[in-house]
């Protein structure tokens, strides 16, 4: 047990060294590589301190590798322009002034919920109150905002069209129905709902309704018996 606790503190020093040595973005926003390193160190540190019979050096030795090779492609992503291009990946711009760029999305493996939820998060509930957002290359999210957007967020939108399918909840919390929405689309010359790629309604008659491939649009409905939410 003694003997345990004393191989564990060696790592635990080690892995402390050599984290501080890797620099504060390593322990803060990574890079792909660098969450692959930081796992790596993580397993290689966990086999020596839980089984007595490996070499104690043998887990300094790799951590102390992995270190090396961070150095090393921490140098070729600072250095070479392409290589960095390759390693970290480069940000992607979700939203332009045209409205939302699907085929980014798909390139990041996310859709158009994944996006709303991220603006969300930043504290925008429009999509129409941002001229540019887009992923960093290490996942995090960025957003401009229109001049004066937090007039143009007054009331909560609802998905109600998500590449090309009804959010069945959302059109109940609306208190509306499918048919609504689908009379809202025929008057926009949309007879096919696997042409949108989204469309939202807030509680004042916002609706922001985007094709595939084609610029967005805003307008105005009046609900049924005035609804509002």
């Amino acid at each position: 047990m003694v003997l345990v606790m004393i191989r564990t503190a060696i790592i635990f020093a080690v892995l402390l060294i050599v984290m501080r040595l890797m620099g504060k973005r390593q322990i803060g926003e990574m890079q792909p590589f660098e969450l692959v390193i930081t796992l790596l160190i993580a397993e290689l540190a966990c086999i020596p301190m839980a089984d007595t019979s490996i070499p104690l050096l043998y887990g300094i030795v790799s951590v102390l590798a992995i270190f090396v090779l961070h150095e090393i492609v921490t140098l070729l992503d600072l250095k070479a322009k392409p290589f960095k291009a390759v390693l970290s990946g480069k940000p992607s711009v979700v939203i332009n002034k045209n409205g939302i760029d699907d085929y980014q999305l798909k390139r990041n493996n996310l859709d158009v919920s994944d996006l709303i939820e991220s603006l969300r998060s930043a504290g925008y509930f429009s999509l129409d109150c941002i001229d540019y957002a887009l992923y960093e290359s290490n996942g995090t999210f960025s957003a401009l905002p229109k001049e004066g957007y937090e007039q143009m967020q007054t009331s909560l939108p609802l998905v109600i069209l998500d590449n090309g399918k009804f959010n069945a909840k959302n059109i109940d919390l609306t208190g509306l129905d499918e048919a609504f929405f689908r009379e809202i689309l025929r008057n926009q010359g949309i007879r096919d709902t696997k042409r949108v790629l989204v469309l939202t309604a807030d509680g004042e008659g916002k609706i922001y309704l985007q094709e595939k491939g084609r610029k967005f649009t805003t307008f105005r409905v009046r609900y049924p018996q005035d609804k509002t939410w």
